[in-house]
């Protein structure tokens, strides 16, 4: 038979896949000999079975009985006796906190009966009544699921009733009321009475907790934290003591250290003749620890003598809950507090120089998540503002600018000096340079892994997408939000660490973090204070240790010469991924449009030509920022009609010209063009490696502007280490042929140009059938970069652009993802196929060289993946570098969410 039950006594605090965070700790804290109320716990298992089966398994109840029998024993009480009864609380426990999303039950046992007994036992009335209106309030909204409001409106009618300020002034009498009061509306809203029988309130408060994992908020916050929706909670039956008994008696919640700042002591709030309950929902001001050790001083000196075992033990900041029972102390529970970013990397360093933890242990309490906090800058939270609307969180940090709706509007106005916000609809590749334009970029439409959001974070910009209150109209340069209007050139100011958007200029206060990474640690803390200054040092002591302990290289996304330089000043060791398609955008767009119109091989080439030198420029620049580090250049990859005018639109301004009997011959011929190359699927369709076996000379120019480049720079007495990526190949055949011509162009160039030049050709794996094939595809390859943007879509059948808006909320909330692929690698899918695709390169090239440059290659729980399957370097935005130089540490240091 399985066994659903443990009592505190048998457990510890490695158990919390079975016994939840909660109920492991309290057996951790029993086996440590601190004063725990007696108890027991239902597993995770059991929750598991009555969410499978609908009901509790036949086991359960018998051995509910069992254990509470145990406990009456040793107590020398029965529940609900009317006598001398034994109360019990009810709570929650998954494994991984999820502070106020599951519920609690206090005081299960006191009936009409009983509430005399607990009186007379404890020698006050006035506490007995007020721990039974406790009951029915808590009980009445948890388990019978009425609302709230209901009881607290009639406490606080009571209380004006009786002229009490507070709830501890009601009297005897009053409360008696109250707990009829409260039963009639039980009665009301449910149609039966509150129960009697102590067995049937802690039978339904079981079950209640179990149903509680499945609420709407519960399954929020599971998404939003990445917690699998399948581990159950645990329940936990535990000995009721009372902080309300008098003066005597307290309750509170203490840190072993400040979780906001990291500064060492103990922190905490304390309420006198209170109930835990009180302290959480902020219903009384509080009073400080120390205030505690001048009202109850020995308690206060326990309380302090078990924080400090409790983090020896933990060797963490630990978080407690603790009662004061007519001056008698108990521990109610403990686990590993949460903290704020600042006080992570703090606490880390502290441990270290307290020899509580190894400098690798310090890697495993920070994240990268926590560093990207620390690295944005913020809107000043002490400044008036007015909230317009919410979006989606999309790329952190705080933006405020004036309002633009085009790009051509956005350089404009920031060569002028000016800060503006790009605000689109959405946005899309021809909106590139405004979005380098702007500080920050505002969207109707659009996800996490939308265009505005991907470039957004990839560049550093601040972004909130999925603004769908806003109606914005591009044409008549309006954003609608409500009844407001806004129009160019009025100030908005965004945070896209919350989604929320305000009216006007807001103060932001920058990130200390983020100028010592561009600056360095000396110039880092120059002018700042002395606590900042502790925080940026923590901050560069931890990734300095990353750096020195990872496996894996972290190069960078970077297609012009100042994000390589940027990146370069951030940590970055090269470039992994510089996409030669914005090159091609902006002024330079005419020349592909001249070669795609061209009529013969002479009017082609002469567009390539022109087309020579501009890149070519570019790339010398960009090795030069990367001067002896190596740059991989990933060849034209999009479809041609990227780089035409929309379909739809040239229509309409041809089908109008051609009314008005004014055609434009250019027109015409382009939209000729553009039919021509319209595609059903562009995704999987003429791109990649077929566009440059399909369009002649294409590739060949790219090859020859970065080998001549290469030559320009070694001639200059410069390092460069050019790498060719070939992309979207499926089979050895089409990189053969690449090869081929690649090689032939490199030797020509070292000979016109006098220089030895040394280019690894290799390509981009993104397609099912590459990775599958990899051992093959490796024998004509020298290096193999996981492109898992594409990957992911190839491998799911999804194209990210149009099926995130459409059905990815609906996923999320059935519990098909629990995040986006596009966020986090797919482990048993696409991150299959990229050790597949590893394991085969190896094997057909013993020597090849892998690594990771789509979007993934920045996340934190993909980077332990892509450390775990052996790959050599991940390649990430500029701006995510800090991030996976810490991340990178971490996994190698095996960080336990590493193969979570």
């Amino acid at each position: 038979m399985t066994t659903y039950v443990y009592d505190f006594e048998h457990g510890d605090k490695d158990q919390k896949d079975l016994l939840g965070g909660k109920g492991a700790n309290l057996a951790e804290m029993t086996k440590l000999g601190l004063p725990v109320p007696p108890g027991f716990t239902i597993t995770t298992e059991a929750c598991r079975a009555y969410l499978e089966q609908g009901q509790a398994p036949a086991e359960l109840g018998v051995q509910v009985t069992k254990e509470l029998r145990l406990l009456e024993q040793k107590m020398g009480r029965r529940l609900g006796n009317a006598d001398d009864p034994l109360l019990v609380s009810v709570r929650s426990g998954a494994k991984f906190s999820m502070p106020g999303m599951m519920e609690t039950v206090l005081n299960i046992g006191l009936n009409d009966d009983s509430v005399e007994g607990l009186g007379r036992i404890g020698g006050d009335e006035r506490f007995a009544w007020d721990s039974y209106r406790r009951l029915i309030q808590m009980f009445g909204a948890t388990v019978m699921h009425i609302e709230s409001s209901r009881f607290a409106d009639a406490l606080d009618a009571k209380k004006d009733e009786h002229g009490a300020k507070t709830d501890p002034e009601l009297s005897v009498d009053a409360l008696r009321e109250l707990v009829d009061e409260y039963k009639q509306i039980v009665r009301d809203e449910t149609g039966r009475d509150f129960p009697q029988w102590p067995r049937e309130q802690l039978d339904m408060a079981i079950i209640a907790v179990f149903k509680s994992w499945n609420t709407e908020r519960a399954r929020l916050y599971r998404r939003r934290e990445r917690i699998p929706h399948d581990l159950g909670t645990a329940v936990n039956v535990c000995t009721m003591v009372f902080g309300n008994m008098g003066d005597t008696s307290g309750t509170g919640v203490a840190f072993t250290r400040d979780p906001s700042t990291g500064h060492s002591g103990h922190y905490g709030d304390y309420l006198i003749n209170a109930q835990g309950e009180d302290v959480v929902a902020g219903i009384r001001n509080t009073m400080s620890l120390a205030d505690m050790g001048t009202h109850h001083p020995e308690p206060f000196k326990q309380l302090e003598q078990n924080l400090h075992l409790l983090e020896t033990h933990y060797r963490d900041l630990c978080d407690v809950e603790f009662t004061v029972e007519r001056g008698k102390l108990w521990m109610l529970q403990t686990r590993v507090g949460k903290r704020t970013a600042n006080a992570a990397f703090r606490i880390a360093g502290q441990l270290v120089d307290e020899q509580l933890i190894t400098m690798n242990e310090a890697l495993e309490r920070v994240t990268g998540e926590q560093l990207v906090q620390l690295m944005f800058p913020q809107l000043d939270p002490d400044g008036d503002r007015t909230l317009l609307t919410r979006g989606m969180a999309a790329s952190p940090g705080a933006a405020v600018g004036t309002i633009v709706f085009d790009s051509a509007a956005a350089v404009a106005k920031a060569e002028a000096g000016e800060k503006v916000l790009l605000v689109r609809r959405e946005t899309n590749p021809d909106d590139l340079s405004g979005m380098i334009a702007s500080v920050g970029i505002l969207t109707a439409r659009g996800g996490k892994t939308s265009h505005a959001a991907v470039v957004a974070r990839g560049m550093g910009r601040t972004c909130v997408c999925g603004a769908e209150e806003l109606q914005i109209d591009a044409n008549a340069k309006t954003m609608v939000v409500g009844d407001r209007t806004f129009g160019e050139g009025d100030w908005l100011s965004i945070d896209g660490a919350t989604g929320e958007v305000f009216e006007g200029e807001l103060e932001v206060v920058p990130s200390p973090v983020m100028r010592y990474l561009e600056e360095g640690i000396e110039r880092g803390v120059e002018g700042l204070d002395d606590e900042t200054t502790e925080l940026v040092k923590a901050v560069d002591r931890l990734l300095t240790h990353a750096d020195k302990v990872r496996r894996l290289d972290v190069r960078t996304n970077a297609d012009t010469a100042d994000d390589s330089r940027r990146a370069r000043q951030l940590g970055a060791q090269g470039i992994g991924l510089c996409r030669t398609e914005h090159m091609f955008l902006g002024d330079r767009r005419v020349l592909i449009e001249r070669m795609i119109l061209a009529t013969s091989d002479e009017d082609k080439q002469s567009a390539l030509d022109a087309l020579l030198p501009l890149q070519r420029q570019d790339f010398v620049e960009m090795l030069e920022a990367m001067d002896g580090l190596p740059m991989t250049v990933r060849l034209l990859d999009p479809p041609l009609h990227e780089f035409l005018p929309d379909l739809t639109e040239l229509s309409v301004k041809v089908a109008v010209a051609e009314a008005k009997g004014e055609p434009d011959a250019r027109d015409v011929e382009l939209l000729t063009a553009v039919r021509k190359q319209h595609e059903s699927n562009p995704m999987l369709g003429l791109r990649g490696v077929r566009l440059g076996l399909t369009v002649k000379g294409l590739f060949a120019l790219q090859v020859r502007a970065l080998a001549e480049a290469a030559a320009i720079r070694k001639q200059a007495g410069g390092d460069p280490r050019p790498e060719v990526m070939v992309p979207l190949v499926g089979s050895i055949n089409e990189l053969d042929l690449i090869r081929d011509e690649a090689e032939r162009i490199i030797a020509e160039v070292a000979e016109q140009q006098g220089v030895e030049l040394q280019m690894p050709i290799g390509t981009m794996i993104e397609l099912p059938r590459a990775a599958l094939t990899a051992e093959r595809i490796a024998e004509s390859a020298d290096f193999f970069s996981f492109g898992t943007n594409d990957l992911t879509q190839t491998t799911w059948g999804f194209s990210r652009d149009d099926v995130e808006a459409a059905f990815f909320t609906n996923y999320m909330d059935k519990g098909v993802f629990t995040v986006s692929p596009f966020e986090t690698i797919d482990r048993t899918g696409v991150g299959r196929l990229v050790q597949l695709g590893a394991e085969g390169g190896r094997a057909g090239n013993p020597g090849i060289h892998l690594g990771v440059c789509g979007e993934h290659g920045g996340d934190p729980a993909s980077i332990h993946f892509f450390d775990s399957v052996g790959l050599d370097y991940v390649s990430c935005s500029p701006f995510r570098v800090p991030v996976a130089r810490l991340e990178a540490g971490r996994a190698t240091v095996g960080d336990s969410d590493a193969t979570a």
